[in-house]
């Protein structure tokens, strides 16, 4: 089966029967074959018994050598050396990474039913009280041998990390040069947060938030009596930002160059590789900027200042790109992977295509991934993005989680038409933008409907000091001189947030522009507090989230969508 033809089915095949007839709906029926495995909710009983499975992989791979395929750390060697952020191949790798992972743990548990439970945070914003057992948290005693000193990691790790370096193919070698590893210290000059700046002589400096690796007591931030999300955190996993993350009616609207349509988006920026950034400009989707990016910050320790011995760094593991070592990592990504499925069933149940375009698939789809193991042990060396994109080649399907509102009970085909964009003027980093009453009454109502929210496309300059911030609110209307607010304020819109360390190249650039886009709240004071008949002016502002910096944030450009 070619899995890059998302499986047509007799019920598809009426949907575009009635899209060219113009009907309005179809009666929707399954458009999948049962899957072998369903992956469960955590707080489900299912779920429950998955994690005590879970568990004992985790031990097994522990004990495994260090050399081995298997073994735990250099499992997630494999995302610090090939995973793709800010950029279309996120979903898709993410997706062939989480599916090995679930075969090993079914190979070395030697359970062969094993599903890997999904982490629903809109259900359950707080870490699920079973992943502060031992082997389900990094901060445990069977973790200390190997993480209680950089030195004890570096004498495990590191010379079987060498050896695994001295086999790589040379397609394997230019992926990684791609990425600004062309050594084995060089990767590991990461691990250890030093960056090397672009100057005469070329200077080499520790940067202490970036360092991949952390010793087992700051391995992770939230603990058994502090689980729970902070309310910054839990504001970006609400069900309204995860609805109009999922409402973009098309796979990618982005362009290397740096046009976009990011808020029609529901992929990030179009790049050459998924190994680097975009000569211009990253477009975040909202689901990777918002949701995705901030609970990887704040479960490693990012962002959350009352903490103040955490600043500035290093963080826990689930902050930069050696994540999986922390057992929630593949929890987390479990969501995004279902929010993905989501999307896809919507848009096949709106008559729309789930795909890239006819003219970006080749490109797209041929992106080659050639680190991954499978759940034998041996490595997947002719794998490329087409290979993942349907949930059938690993044969599974999710338990319903947050999200599936979104899905019409019958197959509605879209026939509606994208308004224009609603540009602002920018003037001193504020951009002012006026909304017409109509949309602003569409806007309120669109929690009680099929209509689409109120969306901003943000786009600022990335601020590139050697510990620059990472995340960043959206202020609309907040009075002139206020630079801090809470998650409550009616002022606040959502944090962005950068996930990681800057990609190689970027400090040479002196700061690249990005753009994301942020569903605005219904609550915002400059809705409810608009006069009968009116139009709302928005005078929209970035700010470094939690006063992390002082320096202002440079606004380029904001534009509304809806439809």
């Amino acid at each position: 089966m070619d899995r890059t033809d998302f499986n047509l089915s007799r019920r598809e095949v009426l949907v575009a029967a009635a899209a060219v007839a113009g009907a309005a709906a179809v009666p929707l029926r399954s458009a999948r074959a049962a899957a072998k495995y369903t992956r469960p909710n955590v707080t489900s009983e299912a779920g429950k018994k998955m994690l005590t499975i879970y568990a004992r992989g985790v031990q097994a791979m522990l004990a495994l050598p260090a050399e081995h395929p298997h073994n735990w750390f250099r499992n997630a060697f494999v995302h610090m050396m090939d995973c793709p952020h800010g950029n279309w191949w996120f979903y898709v790798w993410h997706r062939g990474y989480i599916g090995y992972f679930e075969q090993t743990i079914r190979t070395v548990t030697n359970e062969p039913s094993f599903v890997l439970p999904y982490w629903d945070w809109t259900q359950l914003p707080e870490l699920p009280p079973e992943m502060f057992d031992d082997y389900l948290t990094p901060t445990s005693a069977p973790f200390l041998p190997y993480t209680g000193s950089v030195a004890a990691f570096t004498n495990f790790m590191k010379p079987a990390l060498t050896k695994y370096w001295a086999g790589f193919s040379s397609d394997q070698l230019a992926q990684q040069a791609k990425r600004g590893y062309k050594s084995v210290d060089d990767v590991w000059s990461d691990i250890l947060g030093y960056a090397t700046l672009p100057c005469e002589p070329p200077q080499t400096v520790p940067i202490s938030q970036n360092q991949a690796f952390v010793i087992t007591g700051g391995a992770r931030y939230l603990t058994r009596d502090n689980p729970k999300l902070d309310d910054k955190t839990a504001a970006n996993v609400v069900l309204s930002m995860i609805l109009g993350g999922l409402s973009p009616e098309d796979f990618n609207l982005t362009e290397e160059s740096g046009g976009t349509d990011a808020p029609n988006s529901f992929t990030s920026s179009k790049t050459a590789s998924h190994h680097v950034p975009p000569p211009n400009r990253t477009v975040f989707s909202t689901l990777e900027g918002f949701p995705h990016n901030k609970v990887h910050n704040y479960i490693g320790g990012y962002g959350s200042l009352a903490d103040t011995d955490l600043q500035p760094g290093p963080f826990g593991n689930m902050t930069n790109n050696l994540s999986p070592i922390d057992p929630i990592f593949f929890l987390h990504h479990g969501n995004m992977d279902r929010l993905w499925d989501v999307w896809s069933r919507k848009q096949v149940a709106m008559g729309l295509s789930p795909r890239p375009t006819d003219a970006d698939s080749e490109a797209y789809f041929s992106e080659p991934f050639l680190f991954f193991i499978d759940g034998k042990g041996d490595p997947v060396v002719a794998g490329s993005a087409k290979d993942y994109f349907d949930t059938t080649v690993f044969d599974y399907d999710y338990e319903p989680g947050s999200g599936e509102q979104i899905i019409p009970r019958t197959t509605v085909v879209s026939n509606a038409e994208d308004l224009p964009l609603i540009r602002s003027a920018v003037a001193g980093n504020v951009a002012t933008v006026t909304v017409p009453r109509a949309l602003v009454q569409s806007h309120l109502a669109a929690a009680a409907s099929a209509a689409r929210p109120l969306i901003a496309a943000v786009t600022m300059t990335r601020p590139m000091e050697l510990a620059g911030p990472r995340e960043f609110d959206v202020l609309v209307n907040a009075p002139e001189g206020v630079t801090e607010v809470s998650a409550d304020s009616p002022y606040y819109a959502g944090t962005f947030a950068l996930f990681g360390a800057p990609m190689p190249g970027m400090h040479a650039h002196g700061g690249m522009d990005l753009t994301f886009s942020v569903p605005l709240p219904q609550t915002l004071h400059a809705f409810t507090a608009l006069a009968a008949g009116a139009d709302a002016t928005l005078n929209i502002r970035v700010v470094a989230s939690n006063g992390q910096d002082k320096k202002p944030v440079v606004l380029k450009a904001v534009s509304l969508a809806t439809r």
